[in-house]
């Protein structure tokens, strides 16, 4: 197996083979608790506007995402794993827009041979997922897909390490994001948008067995639960 790591919204449009588009904070975690809370399929997308025009249409009935961290007006939910663990999303479509995770998947749609949406929270059954393939390609998407941030470039090498046949190391992993200057944030009372909550959702490494992914369907992206048969 060739492992190519990339990053930001430049890696996602270099990714080949089967690629995996990795946002922990926190676009693919919340996503995974949607999918997991009854959501059947979430359309992601690039902008505001698409995700507003399809809810119109009818084409899904709950918009989920943000811009710079904040919930766009006209939007049913953030891009809060927390606010959404306790919402029923059976038989809701859900059109997610953030400015890092649906950027890069928008990007990578057209070239991957097989597509994730990736977070801790499904590591190890994305892992599974990509361990057939011949190529994989990791992408770290960082903060709005222009800086790196660590959660995502350690979790784009915690899947390399599964892929690799080793067993990776879930806590100290936990630890080292923990110990870095990302998840203050979530502790600033005046950035309200970033619950406390969100981080602990987040960095509980392998909360589902299912891996995110993601098919182009009337050319759009559409993520789904996909579990190991």
């Amino acid at each position: 197996m060739e492992i190519w790591i990339g990053s930001l919204l430049e890696g996602a449009a270099q990714a080949s083979g089967a690629v995996a588009v990795i946002d922990v904070f926190r676009a693919f975690t919340t996503a995974a608790v949607a999918l997991a809370n009854g959501a059947p399929q979430i359309i992601m997308v690039g902008s505001v506007d698409e995700a507003l025009s399809l809810r119109a249409r009818g084409v899904g009935q709950v918009c989920m995402g943000e811009v710079h961290g904040l919930m766009p007006a006209g939007f049913d939910f953030g891009n809060s794993p927390r606010e959404v663990s306790g919402v029923d999303f059976a038989g809701w479509t859900i059109i997610q827009r953030t400015s890092a995770g649906t950027q890069g998947i928008v990007a990578a749609a057209g070239r991957a041979d097989a597509l994730y949406a990736t977070s801790l929270v499904t590591a190890r059954a994305t892992a599974r997922a990509l361990s057939a393939a011949q190529r994989v390609s990791l992408v770290a998407m960082g903060e709005e897909g222009r800086v790196r941030t660590d959660e995502d470039e350690l979790c784009a090498l915690h899947l390399r390490q599964l892929l690799l046949g080793k067993p990776g190391a879930a806590q100290a992993l936990r630890q080292v994001i923990l110990a870095g200057g990302d998840t203050a944030g979530f502790h600033d009372t005046a950035r309200s948008y970033l619950p406390a909550g969100d981080l602990d959702i987040a960095l509980d490494v392998d909360r589902y067995d299912f891996a995110i992914r993601v098919t182009l369907e009337d050319g759009r992206p559409v993520g789904r639960i996909e579990r190991a048969s």
